[in-house]
């Protein structure tokens, strides 16, 4: 019974990126696919810093956001840009690296409209602020374009998938819009606000509607 309740002993068969595996007894095993997570957010040091968790509560508020997380990710991402410009300007202007990856990281900015094409330095970028990543949010553009009552119900409109960019339906609220695709935002062509066939509320009224309509006629025929 013992040899039969033993363990059996797992080798791996090739690089450590490999899923598959051989046990002792011959036989091929494969092992669910894992992920290497990094990190997307940061918390803040001081929990319960009043001044910080006012002007988060505001942001919160005024962008629509489901979460102080949300909030987090976006000052994390910012952090991380403006730490790789602030190591680009400690480089001499003639380095191929900072001219390389200094065209590169602005030509990012540009491209999803944090920048303006006047503003080609690095300086500018240790300028941004979490209210330029915010501004250009999906779930914002769609508020501001009008095809939402509030920020919320923007937030909504994505989330059932009634927003397109482009020819993509896109339900990520948080998706970062390009300026090339800012002017292709409009409403599913599958949504019924989009011109698409009418929701479920919708259609149980109209059916109300035309059968109440039609058995209004039959009794008018009746009375004649």
């Amino acid at each position: 019974m013992g040899v039969y309740n033993r363990k059996p002993v797992v080798k791996r068969l090739a690089s450590p990126s490999s899923k598959i595996y051989l046990c002792s007894g011959g036989v091929m095993v494969k092992v669910a696919f894992y992920r290497n997570y990094g990190k997307t957010f940061k918390k803040p040091r001081r929990p319960y810093e009043k001044e910080r968790l006012d002007a988060e509560l505001k942001l919160v508020g005024e962008y629509g956001l489901r979460c102080k997380r949300e909030l987090w990710r976006v000052q994390y991402a910012l952090s991380r840009i403006r730490n790789n410009a602030r190591n680009l300007l400690t480089l001499d202007e003639k380095n191929p690296r900072r001219i390389f990856e200094g065209e590169a990281l602005l030509r990012r900015m540009f491209k999803h409209g944090l920048l303006d094409e006047t503003q080609n330095k690095l300086d500018y970028v240790l300028a941004l602020t979490v209210e330029n990543f915010l501004e250009r949010r999906l779930q914002t553009l769609a508020f501001k374009s009008g095809m939402a009552k509030s920020i919320h119900h923007a937030r909504v409109l994505i989330r059932q998938r009634h927003i397109r960019v482009g020819r993509q339906v896109v339900n990520i609220p948080s998706f970062m819009v390009r300026v090339d695709s800012q002017k292709h935002i409009d409403f599913s062509l599958t949504s019924p606000f989009g011109g698409g066939l009418p929701g479920r509320v919708k259609r149980k009224n109209l059916k109300a509607a035309a059968k109440k309509a039609s058995g209004g006629d039959g009794d008018e025929e009746d009375e004649d």
